[in-house]
This record gives C-alpha cells, sequence and structure tokens, in this order.
C-alpha cells in the first residue's frame, strides 16, 4: 500500500498508508531502524457509544499536504458519527519529534463527548522482544524504550497538557490482539506498566460545542535515553506544540522556494509536483549522507527485504537531480557517504545501510567455481559521473579536494583495470540487478566516468592521468560500437556475454536503460545510432494501453501483470524509465513544438501521482494502480531531472530566436 504522506527531518522519518495509518517510524535514521517493523498503528474516535478506527468504512479521506511543506492536510468525514476531522502532522524540522494536530468539528449540531484514541504498536529495532512501555506520572505521558531507544508520547488540548486515558498490555502472545480493543468501548484501563510484546493505546476527551470544534495536539518524541525525550516533552511544552507545527511549515516553504527560472511557464500541477518531488526527496534523505532507494516496509511482504538501503547508482542519480535543483549540501553529504563507504580497491559493493555497512544481497562472491566480484559496475562509475556534475555546478574545490583520491582517482584506476582484451568491461551484474554480464547501461556509464575523470585529473594537473582516463573513454566507446551493436536489430544489446574464443553473445532484448547512451555516455542524442537504437527501443517498450508509459523492457517479469499480450504490454509502466523517453526528446528538441511529447510525459506524471503527489515505482498497465514501493525516490529525482532540463532547454530554444 503506498506510503502517500512521509513526513520527516532526516533523523526522523513517520509513513502513513492511504487509510491515514502510520505504518513506518525510522529513527535514528531515515530507514534504520524501523520501530514499527511495519505493523499498523490505529487512529480512532469514539462518540456518542460508537467508535470507529480510521480504516473502518464510512470514512472518507482527503490526503495531501500543505502547499510548498512537509505538514500535512489531512480531512475526514465520517456522517455516521457525526464527525468532521482536519489533521496536520509534521515532523519538527529540528527536533526528533512527530506531531499531530486532530480538530474535530460538529456535525449534528448538538454538544458532544467525544473521545479520541492513538494505538502505538512499536517492536523497537524491529522487535518486540524486550521492549517496555510504561505510563510516567511525571511528564503525564506514556514512554516505549528498548536499550537506547525512547518514545515518549503526550499531548496537549486547549485547557491542559498531558494524555487523559491509557491502556498498556500485551499483543500478539497467548491469542492477545493488543489493546486497541480497550478502545472500543471508549475506555482504557490505565494499566501501569508491561515489558515484552507490548502496545499502547493513548486517549483524549474533548467536549466539542454544537456546530463548533475543539482540538487536541499529540506528539512522539524520541531519544537516546529517558532523559533526552523528557528535556525534549519540556522544550515542546515551553515551545508549543502548534507553534512547533507552523515554524515547521515556515522552514519548509523556505525550502522549497521556487526560484527556478521560466519555472512560471509550467502548468500548475507540473509546478507542484516539481516542488512536492523535492520535499518528498528530502524525506527519503538520511542527516549523515545516504540517500535511501524507499521506506515502503509493505515490500518486504513480497521478497522477504525491503527498500531502505543506499544504492549507489540510485543515490548518484538522484545526486544528479539535486545538484540540478541546487541542493548543494545534500548532495555533497552524499559524496562524504560514498567516500567512508567505498572500498579501499576503488569499487562499490551492492548496497549499503544508512550507517555505511554492507546491507544484504543476492549477488554472490563465487559463481561456477570462480571467484568473481558481487558488484554492479555502474554503481561505481555513476558516482564518480556524478561528482563531476556537483563540481561542475558549485565549483567547490575545498569540498573536492579530499574526495579526489577515494572518488576519482582509485575509481578510475580500477575502471580501467577491470576490462577484458577488447576494452569493454569485465562481467558484472546489471542495473536492474538481474542478469550478469557486459551491459549497454554499464558500459555508457563508465565511459561517463572516465571523462569526468579525465577532467578531475586536468583540474589537478596530472595530465597524464587525464591522457589515460580519456583514451580509456574512447576505446570503450569504440568497443562498444564494434561489439555491442547489431547492425539488423539496429540497436545496441541490452547485454553481452563473452564467446570462449572471440567476440560475444549479444542479449538484444529492447531495455529502456540505453538511454545512457546520451544522458551519461555523453553520445550525441542525434548520433545515428543512438538515434536508431532510441527509437526502436521505444516503439518495443511502449505500453498500448490507456494508461500509457513505457517498460523497464521487454517481458519484465517484476511484479508482471501481463504475461499474454508482450506486445501491447512489454511490462508494467515505470516512472523512471517513461521521464528517460522526455529526456531523449528535450535533448534532440529544435523547436519548441519538439517539446511536445516531453510535456506530455510531465503530465502523465501528475496523472498518476497520488492525491499528495508521490510517485511509485510503477503501475498496474490497466488500472493506473501503483504497484510495488511508493514514493520511489529515483522516481521523484527523475522527475525533478526532467523539468529542470525542459527549462534549460526552452530558454536555449527561446534564446535563439530572440
Amino acid at each position: 500500500m503506498p506510503r502517500d504522506i512521509p513526513v520527516g527531518n532526516g533523523d526522523l522519518l513517520i509513513t502513513f498508508d492511504r487509510l491515514y495509518r502510520v505504518r513506518d517510524i525510522y529513527y535514528p535514521h531515515v530507514g534504520k531502524y524501523d520501530h514499527t517493523d511495519g505493523h499498523v498503528q490505529r487512529f480512532g474516535v469514539w462518540a456518542d457509544g460508537r467508535f470507529a478506527w480510521i480504516e473502518d468504512a464510512g470514512w472518507t479521506r482527503h490526503i495531501a499536504y500543505r502547499p510548498d511543506t512537509l505538514v500535512t492536510d489531512v480531512r475526514l468525514r465520517h456522517d455516521g458519527l457525526g464527525l468532521e476531522i482536519t489533521c496536520s502532522d509534521a515532523v519538527d524540522f529540528h527536533e526528533p519529534v512527530y506531531f499531530r494536530r486532530a480538530v474535530i468539528k460538529d456535525l449534528t449540531g448538538r454538544d458532544r463527548d467525544v473521545r479520541v484514541f492513538m494505538h502505538w504498536d512499536l517492536s523497537i529495532r524491529g522487535s518486540p522482544v524486550g521492549d517496555t512501555a510504561n505510563y510516567d506520572p511525571a511528564t503525564s505521558a506514556v514512554v516505549v524504550y528498548k536499550d537506547d531507544s525512547y518514545f515518549l508520547f503526550n499531548a496537549c488540548d486547549e485547557n491542559k497538557c498531558g494524555i487523559d486515558n491509557w491502556a498498556i498490555g500485551t499483543k500478539r502472545v497467548r491469542g492477545a490482539e493488543g489493546t486497541w480493543r480497550d478502545a472500543e468501548d471508549g475506555q482504557l484501563g490505565r494499566n501501569a506498566i508491561s515489558q515484552g510484546s507490548v502496545d499502547a493505546t493513548i486517549g483524549y476527551n474533548l467536549q466539542v460545542p454544537a456546530s463548533g470544534s475543539a482540538y487536541v495536539t499529540c506528539w512522539l518524541a524520541c531519544g537516546k535515553s529517558y532523559t533526552d525525550v523528557k528535556g525534549l516533552n519540556q522544550r515542546i511544552l515551553e515551545t508549543g506544540p502548534d507553534r512547533m507545527i507552523e515554524r515547521t511549515a515556515s522552514y519548509w516553504r523556505l525550502w522549497a522556494g521556487r526560484e527556478v527560472p521560466g519555472l512560471h511557464s509550467l502548468p500548475e500541477p507540473v509546478r507542484n509536483l516539481y516542488a512536492r518531488s523535492l520535499l518528498v526527496l528530502r524525506t527519503q534523505i538520511d542527516n549523515a549522507g545516504a540517500i535511501i532507494a524507499a521506506n515502503d516496509s509493505d515490500i518486504t511482504q513480497f521478497g522477504g527485504d525491503h527498500y531502505s538501503y543506499c544504492w549507489p547508482r540510485d543515490g548518484a542519480l538522484v545526486a544528479y537531480g539535486l545538484v540540478r535543483a541546487g541542493q548543494s549540501e545534500l548532495s555533497r553529504n552524499f559524496f562524504r557517504f560514498c567516500a567512508r563507504a567505498i572500498s579501499r580497491d576503488g569499487y562499490f559493493l551492492h548496497k549499503y545501510n544508512p550507517t555505511g555497512e554492507l546491507a544484504s544481497s543476492w549477488h554472490p562472491w563465487m559463481l561456477e567455481g570462480q571467484r568473481i566480484l558481487p558488484i554492479q559496475q555502474d554503481e561505481t562509475s555513476l558516482v564518480l559521473w556524478a561528482l563531476r556534475r556537483h563540481f561542475e555546478t558549485f565549483r567547490d574545490v575545498e569540498f573536492v579536494k579530499p574526495l579526489y583520491l577515494p572518488l576519482v582517482v582509485r575509481p578510475a584506476e580500477w575502471i580501467l583495470k577491470y576490462r577484458d582484451s577488447h576494452a569493454l568491461p569485465l562481467p558484472s551484474w546489471d542495473l536492474w540487478e538481474e542478469r550478469r554480464g557486459i551491459h549497454t547501461f554499464t558500459v555508457a556509464s563508465t565511459i561517463g566516468a572516465l571523462h569526468a575523470a579525465a577532467e578531475f585529473a586536468e583540474d589537478f594537473g596530472e595530465p597524464d592521468r587525464a591522457l589515460r582516463y580519456r583514451e580509456g573513454a574512447e576505446r570503450m566507446t569504440q568497443a562498444m560500437r564494434r561489439w555491442m551493436w547489431d547492425p539488423a536489430a539496429g540497436r545496441f544489446c541490452r547485454n553481452a556475454v563473452a564467446n570462449p574464443g572471440n567476440g560475444y553473445t549479444l542479449d538484444m532484448t529492447a531495455d529502456s536503460a540505453n538511454f545512457a547512451l546520451f544522458a551519461i555516455a555523453g553520445l550525441s542524442p542525434f548520433d545515428p545510432q543512438v538515434e536508431s537504437d532510441l527509437s526502436k527501443t521505444r516503439d518495443l517498450v511502449m505500453v498500448r494501453t490507456p494508461i500509457g508509459g513505457y517498460a523497464r523492457y521487454v517481458h519484465d517479469y517484476y511484479h508482471q501483470v501481463e504475461r499474454q499480450n508482450i506486445e501491447a504490454v512489454p511490462g508494467n509502466p515505470w516512472v523512471i524509465c517513461t521521464l528517460w523517453r522526455a529526456q531523449f526528446v528535450i535533448a534532440r528538441a529544435k523547436s519548441e513544438a519538439d517539446l511536445a511529447e516531453a510535456m506530455d510525459i510531465l503530465n502523465w506524471c501528475v496523472a498518476r501521482a497520488e492525491t499528495s503527489g508521490v510517485l511509485a515505482e510503477q503501475f498496474h498497465p490497466y488500472t493506473g494502480e501503483s504497484l510495488s514501493v511508493s514514493p520511489l525516490t529515483w522516481s521523484h529525482a527523475t522527475f525533478v531531472i526532467v523539468v529542470l532540463e525542459y527549462l534549460s532547454k526552452l530558454e536555449s530554444l527561446r534564446g535563439r530566436t530572440a
């Protein structure tokens, strides 16, 4: 289920599903740890002897954000209860605290006794073993803790501070469902403490006047000790929780300021999704530098793992989007993270935890009895390529100086060593992490990396190195044109496997990732081979349903919906693959009219986004339903890139005709 309205500050991330249930609580890093283990955190209301959880029938929901902020604008209505609820959710821009301000309005025209309940089902550090929940009379709050992870739940209404009622007990042990069941009669038992697999339900009593409203603002404060959360709770009380929500809204409006030349000329929905994409990107980036692919724990049910890792490839392409958008501090943090994670030999392994340790992987270190490197070479190449894009934009020499050796020289030297006799890269895993060989996307990324390394070497006064890197890029380009091109198909292969004697066996499956030929390797979009490849590939990966869009490649099996009519539906439409088509259109545009298809694609993304503006990884080709993880960081970054490339080309075209 999509994570519709993530809110966070780089230390604390809260995700919600489309029913407005909190599903994930990540702290102290984005992506680590998930203290809910994906379990539902419930929100419910009792009035006049009737009760409803937010997931129950009877609710209408409008789930969105306030414009240009990471503060939500959620509107809930239940005619059966005669109530309308407006909620503002936010993670403070500075402190590790999550707020929810709920305004309850009466729709019946009579005074009401309304009780609001929030159920917290924590599994601290991903496990309920050894958790403790207790009511703390010193703060009038419930505290749940284990080891160095503490969570304090408290609230204020217009008259007082401190929670009114609570229930603490066991869950999923000996048939116990959890304390959320206790709330359904409007009463909570006030048990003082419980340990092990525990949960807590917290209640707030509100007197709502006829046709009027009342509010409660509750919060979750996070820390590494009881002293931490108690101190944070005191700062909230002194500052005022509502004031902290509003200062957070102001911060994000400042952060997302739309001072982009020409942006005003775009359709308003595109402008809005551009700003929303930047804000959603920020929720997925850890303050220590890791750019996380996605934080949607539902995907764990599909493959037994999740996306809450930093893939250097995804991170590099997202960092490029941040560079284009002028977010230099975020891109700098990412490259510093990469410098800490990269091996001494100059290459990246599969993926990394938010704290920089090697993460889970399915790439073997031995294959058919032979030792191999369990790598995707494009990840190493793209970090180098993106670092050059950063430097060309910001010219921050002092920043790049300590990164020159670990992120430029060592990777470039390793790339030159990791080649076969034809000057192509040795086999590695592809960007889709499915097959091993020599991939056009990988080769194109590596050509781009060697050109970047040559430019850095020139800047740092090492012309001999620059010459070697440039010659390496040119030889690799020539080898790609010779060995990876199929004249009969008029396309480059998806990947090649070396034959025992000479040459390669080519896999000619059409793959959208060949966009890297012009976007990263730097070949001209008017190059006859590039033009032929991407034009023919477009026809083969196009999704010919009313939903439209472009698939990754022909017969894509990941979350596959259509298995028969492959000509019409080669795979599910992906945001990034559809936007790659837009990048090619923009690169080739010679007039404003030539940009029409790119704008159509931007509008397609707007149509596919959730009401909140969140973009998934891929969509159902017939219904348009979000599939796989949502939001996908890479999807939002690519939208940002395409908007900025569109504006840059538009400015160039208008300047040319002025």
